[in-house]
């Protein structure tokens, strides 16, 4: 199941905005969610903006041995020429204050289990890799366990 950080914002968490104590209550729950599909033996792919490494540690204490990070990494030029929805112009333009990688702070992952850079290949390479990542991570766990 794909949880996405869009979708759950106009929704269970429709009410957060994105102050930091917002930032870690919408992680917070995500993590509960992803817990106990994870539980009930579905896979759950969570797509959200996770900007700080903190925030990474919790998701991970919460969803526990089968947290998986894939750092889905993109330069911030190429984001911006992306940007459908002109959030990174209007950050530019002083419309949105404390946007991640423009007037807020971005920590890149540690130590993720995987980092695909968007901008070297497109979708499907990106989707082959993270699954053949998420099928060697299934592959270690039941020969630990």
């Amino acid at each position: 199941m794909r949880l996405d950080g869009d979708e759950v914002r106009k929704g269970l968490n429709r009410e957060l905005g994105f102050s930091p104590e917002d930032r870690h209550e919408n992680i917070r729950r995500i993590a509960h969610i992803a817990r106990l599909l994870s539980e009930q033996g579905i896979v759950a792919i969570v797509a959200v903006v996770s900007p700080l490494q903190a925030l990474r540690d919790l998701a991970r204490s919460i969803v526990g041995p089968s947290y998986h990070e894939v750092f889905v990494h993109a330069p911030l030029a190429v984001c911006e020429q992306r940007d459908p929805k002109r959030m990174y112009a209007r950050a530019r333009q002083g419309e949105i204050a404390r946007f991640t990688g423009v007037s807020d702070i971005f920590e890149a992952p540690a130590n993720p289990a995987l980092t695909v850079d968007t901008s070297k290949c497109d979708v499907s390479a990106v989707v082959g890799q993270i699954m053949a990542s998420l099928e060697g991570s299934a592959t270690t766990r039941m020969l630990h366990e």
